[in-house]
């Protein structure tokens, strides 16, 4: 070479699976905008046979890595055929007991698993999971009528190493700056399983095995409640910020008697100052957690922290792909690894707001949840039935949302809104525009499944309105 080379003069060529694009994603926030870019960088980078947990050390598929970026990958990206590998190797490594490895393909890890070779609970939930996203995004049944085998093997296996409907043994929440309360956790990871296969059972119309699998599900549930639940300060074990999550993300706690769990959760946060403490584990659930409880400025306060730790302390020191730790490594830890990309998730659920209400996106709910000082989020989302699409801005005291749903779908929209406010598309109001029916007391009027042929339809449900929703003179609804 002549002379000395310079940066100039060295060309890199990234390379990945070829995996096209599923979603794209923009808001006013700019923050946001690079942390979304860092996802897919980290996330395609990461994408070889494997979904590895880093491209420049173990480059391994971890199972727990796979549970927790599983739904934002599949916002990306689209992994139909990526994933129908992953599931085929787990059940290439299926253990001879039924127990699911630690790692796809199995290299010899086994780390606080319950025998067999299996690995940990919160990594071989990563493969019932994936079948059941599979399913969710995709509409594909096969894989569990194909998998339902391996399924039950693998639940036997867990069922005959328990204690008291309970485990105590698991890796925990992966990277958490709290301690970690292993025997809550993995007894949440088995409670999850059983849920899964209730749910997997039900779709297969195994009636008998559905009925078992909700009744185990339950005596897990009533198992760890009575144990780790204090019903009187609404903290699960330890309280920190993950057992709450936790037990609000698997709904162990039934619906209608949470307000206690959520509070604590909340005062949780509040102590740091807004900042999570959370593994990769607690993390993806987060979010989903205050998105389903009407919690959404709660979360934009959690993701927008500049400060350590959060995500855009990564960004101010330079971080071009997301770290495997919170805490700024002299590279002893990776800094290219997906788990912290979980959050991608929440850009698309969230703030654009779309969200499947039946496998395969056929039906659908637009729900944007705007939140900070958001101006606008603009995004799309290729599901297998055509693109969807929010869209929506604040300007001049109006708030402006544009819907795109493909034909043969019906999708549920809802609009942030006073009472009392109007609601109109196109010029119109919304009660006269062909094609949109007014939900009345959360329930769909006018709209038969039969009719939902050659057509798309939209539905718009008015909501009270919630903190971190400011007052409109009035809002507007488009779609097309």
């Amino acid at each position: 070479w002549p002379g000395k080379p310079g940066l100039s003069d060295i060309e890199g060529l990234r390379m990945s699976a070829d995996l096209q694009e599923s979603g794209t994603f923009t808001t006013s926030n700019e923050m946001f905008n690079k942390l979304d870019t860092n996802i897919k960088y980290t996330f395609l980078s990461n994408a070889f046979s494997v979904q590895s947990d880093c491209p420049g050390r173990e480059k391994l598929g971890y199972g727990g890595d796979l549970f927790c970026t599983t739904e934002s990958f599949m916002y990306h990206y689209d992994m139909a055929g990526f994933y129908r590998k992953i599931v085929k190797d787990f059940t290439d490594d299926q253990q001879p007991l039924g127990g699911i490895t630690e790692t796809v393909p199995f290299v010899g890890i086994a780390d606080a698993g319950p025998g067999d070779k299996s690995g940990p609970l919160g990594f071989q939930v990563g493969f019932p999971y994936l079948i059941k996203k599979i399913h969710d995004f995709y509409g594909d049944k096969r894989l569990i009528e194909e998998n339902y085998a391996a399924l039950t093997k693998h639940m036997k296996f867990l069922e005959s190493s328990t204690k008291d409907h309970l485990f105590t043994t698991d890796l925990g929440d992966h990277e958490s700056l709290d301690d970690r309360s292993i025997p809550l956790t993995a007894s949440i990871f088995y409670y999850l399983h059983a849920k899964m296969m209730n749910e997997f059972a039900g779709i297969l119309k195994k009636r008998d095995e559905e009925a078992r699998y909700a009744a185990l599900a339950e005596t897990i549930r009533k198992a760890i409640v009575n144990k780790y639940y204090d019903a009187g300060s609404g903290k699960f074990e330890k309280g920190t910020q993950t057992t709450q999550i936790f037990a609000l993300w698997s709904n162990i706690e039934k619906e209608g008697t949470q307000s206690k769990v959520i509070a604590a959760l909340v005062a949780e946060f509040e102590k740091k100052n807004w900042h999570l403490s959370t593994g990769i584990f607690g993390t993806k659930m987060l979010f989903d957690v205050l998105r389903k409880s009407e919690n959404n400025e709660m979360a934009y306060r959690i993701a927008n922290q500049r400060d350590f730790p959060g995500w855009g302390y990564m960004i101010a020191n330079g971080a071009t792909t997301v770290w495997e730790t919170w805490i700024a490594s002299d590279n002893t830890f990776s800094k290219n690894h997906p788990m912290f990309g979980s959050v991608g998730e929440w850009f698309y659920r969230s703030l654009l707001g779309i969200n499947a209400a039946a496998p395969g996106f056929q039906k659908i709910v637009i729900k944007p949840q705007p939140a900070g000082d958001l101006k606008h989020a603009k995004g799309t989302y290729a599901s297998p039935y055509g693109s969807i699409g929010s869209s929506w801005e604040i300007t001049d005291q109006h708030f402006r949302l544009n819907v795109e749903i493909p034909v043969n779908t019906t999708a549920e929209i809802w609009v942030p809104l006073k009472y009392g406010e109007q609601i109109t598309e196109g010029g119109k109001a919304i009660s006269m525009v062909d094609g949109i029916v007014l939900v009345s007391a959360g329930k769909l009027v006018g709209i038969k499944e039969e009719e939902v042929i050659e057509k798309a339809k939209v539905a718009i449900r008015r909501i009270r309105q919630r903190s971190g929703v400011k007052a409109r003179d009035h809002m507007e609804v488009n779609y097309r």
